[in-house]
């Protein structure tokens, strides 16, 4: 099993900064009074307005029948109104913030992506495909511009302005055994994505790395996150996936764009449209090589992703009553998508987050492996 080496001093930022981050931006938005009120009107108004597209005639029907048969609902939205891309006039489709053909003329998938659903603002894109996972199509993908209840781990409830790539898509998968790696299949094509855009625009390479399980870094800042969430019907998983990345929103800390400007004198940015198009290029082989062939097909390149091969996590275990400090060195996953670690003793074993600490690095509970 490859690993990547890389120094165990590098520093992991935890959760709490990263919510004290969040809590800032929403802080320094609302000082902003015509972003306030935005605000205000969204945590009042009871509709949201769809725009429905597809790719190919296919999605573009079921787009219709949606539309018609008034399928998608939403939890605490009174009125959802749906519209289809094709009904749009101009005027209107050159006020829509997010380019749909842009989308759809970068994506060359067979499954992902090719039904889009997207709104200028949304409680939250995973209530979206989640709450009407039956109805949609599979790998159909919601975006919004504006997320003001998004969801993170341990019921965390989010705002996300306007400069985020903010989108929620849906998988159905089989094996529950394999439904806990697929967080980690999301991660690395959005980090692929992102390199992918950057060299085929000339653009100065991100090094955008994974902090396990869920959490995009750059240059030490949280720049995006991953959850997944899934439900069992039928014999099968369904899979929410939703993403949250901080393409072009520098506050309080940095975003893609920024760095973009610090290593180069061109004006050169990243699009929305051309990160969730690549996305869905890379997620779509990587899944196929995943579900097929299984997590080991993708391992080498993760590893080389993420932040933590060789890094030393201090354990602390109860031991007659007393707390007793163990220092282990992170050697990748186990098949069940924990992290592999080995003690001071050659020991291997398997550390779960507690459940209780923000940062997932602090509280690891340590099961011995045989």
């Amino acid at each position: 099993m490859p690993f990547a080496s890389y120094p165990s001093y590098v520093t992991l930022y935890t959760y709490s900064l990263a919510i004290r981050s969040l809590r800032r931006l929403v802080s320094a938005n609302r000082n902003l009074s015509s972003l306030s009120t935005a605000a205000t009107d969204m945590e009042n108004n009871s509709s949201c307005t769809l725009v429905l597209c597809g790719k190919s005639s296919s999605e573009k029907e079921v787009a219709k029948s949606l539309k018609n048969n008034n399928s998608v609902k939403l939890p605490d939205i009174s009125e959802v109104s749906m519209l289809l891309q094709a009904e749009m006039d101009d005027k209107e489709s050159k006020e829509q913030s997010f380019n749909v053909e842009l989308f759809m003329s970068s994506l060359s998938t067979g499954r992902f992506g090719r039904l889009l659903i997207w709104s200028p603002r949304l409680p939250s894109t995973q209530d979206v495909v989640s709450r009407n996972f039956g109805e949609l199509p599979i790998g159909t993908v919601c975006v919004a511009d504006v997320q003001y209840k998004g969801r993170g781990r341990s019921k965390n409830v989010w705002e996300s302005p306007v400069g985020c790539l903010l989108f929620s898509f849906t998988v159905q998968m089989e094996d529950g055994r394999t439904v806990p790696m697929l967080q980690y299949v999301v991660s690395l094509a959005v980090t692929e994505a992102i390199k992918d855009v950057c060299d085929r625009n000339g653009l100065p390479y991100l090094d955008v790395r994974i902090k396990w399980p869920n959490d995009l870094y750059l240059n030490g800042f949280k720049v995006g996150g991953i959850l997944c969430t899934s439900a069992y019907r039928s014999k099968k998983f369904d899979v929410s996936a939703g993403i949250g990345l901080n393409v072009d929103n520098g506050k309080p800390t940095t975003c893609l764009n920024d760095k973009l400007r610090e290593l180069s004198a061109a004006a050169c940015q990243l699009r929305r449209e051309d990160i969730l198009a690549a996305f869905f290029n890379k997620f779509e082989n990587f899944y196929d090589l995943f579900i097929n062939q299984g997590f080991q097909t993708l391992e080498g390149l993760y590893y080389k992703t993420w932040l933590h091969s060789g890094q030393r996590v201090i354990v602390q275990e109860n031991n007659d009553d007393q707390v007793v400090e163990n220092v282990v060195t992170v050697q990748g996953l186990t098949s069940s998508g924990y992290l592999l670690a080995i003690a001071e003793d050659n020991q291997l074993c398997e550390l779960h987050p507690d459940g209780n600490s923000f940062d997932f690095f602090k509280g690891l509970i340590r099961r011995k492996l045989q």
